[in-house]
């Protein structure tokens, strides 16, 4: 019998066939990135819903706000109370304003006396004393003595609760529980439809944020300037720059205008959001 000789691999025999396999497992392959890219498309058309329907959601929950607000100045404006109880309409703001200002900014407050948080009373400006100005409401009414400046560190916010001081600019330094790598800052003041006086003119407008590391090392690194909106909400929260990610003890706000009270500027509450620095990893920390 005669030798047939070494016998052809597969794709010898037919040369096309490996490459048909091939073929049909990049065609399946490229069905379903296709199948991925259009799924991830609609779910970021979701996304794109979602956040709108969630803007539209909190305008109408502002609005609502702004609505509960003018209705207590109104009612308080209607009742019978003596215009000398000061005491019932103290009692009165302060209950419904702690209904009313529970606000939705979900991140960590790590400027808040309750958690360690104080102020720099050397770096900080002078507390402003209403007692000599006249005709004032800030003065007369709804404050009887100057509140300490540790008073921005705390949740209470209502109608004269707030620290001032003199003129339109002036700054306070918070020394914060840890250091803290900032993210962003949120400043508070009261809405015009619960000022007594019908305006806010005494809020912070333009305002400078700084970081100082400690102790040791004083230098200011600039943070942001931000401009306090008395036609937007209350609260305002700021998206702080930090690029390189350093962590400070201490945050300094200067408050360069306000928006037009010749005699003093309020500031009723502000906040540091942020990581701590004790819980980031030395990529995250940067110097630290």
């Amino acid at each position: 019998m005669m030798s047939e000789g070494p016998q052809p691999l597969p794709d010898q025999v037919n040369p096309w066939h490996h490459f048909r396999e091939v073929q049909q497992l990049y065609e399946t392959e490229l069905k379903s990135l296709w199948q991925s890219q259009v799924l991830l498309e609609q779910q970021i058309h979701e996304i794109q819903g979602l956040k709108q329907e969630t803007n539209r959601l909190r305008e109408e929950i502002n609005s609502l706000n702004e609505g509960v607000l003018q209705s207590v100045k109104q009612i308080l404006e209607d009742s019978d109370i003596p215009s000398d109880d000061k005491n019932r309409v103290f009692a009165l703001i302060n209950m419904a304003f702690k209904k009313i200002y529970e606000d939705h900014v979900q991140m960590a407050d790590w400027a808040q006396k309750t958690i360690g948080a104080t102020i720099d009373e050397d770096r900080t400006s002078k507390t402003f004393n209403p007692e000599y100005v006249k005709e004032c409401w800030f003065g007369s009414f709804f404050m009887s003595s100057a509140k300490p400046p540790d008073t921005i560190l705390q949740p209470d916010v209502y109608p004269g609760n707030c620290w001032a001081f003199e003129g339109s600019e002036g700054q306070v330094v918070v020394k914060l529980p840890e250091k803290v790598q900032p993210t962003a800052v949120t400043v508070q003041h009261i809405s015009k439809v619960v000022s007594p006086s019908g305006g806010v003119t005494s809020a912070l407008k333009d305002f400078l944020v700084y970081g100082i590391e400690d102790d040791v090392n004083k230098e200011e690194i600039l943070l942001g300037s931000f401009t306090y909106d008395t036609e937007k909400e209350a609260i305002q929260t700021f998206q702080v720059k930090n690029e390189q990610s350093q962590s400070f003890m201490y945050i300094k706000f200067h408050v360069k205008s306000n928006w037009g009270n010749p005699e003093f500027t309020c500031i009723y509450r502000v906040r540091v959001h942020g990581k701590m620095a004790k819980q980031l990893n030395p990529v995250e920390g940067g110097k630290e």
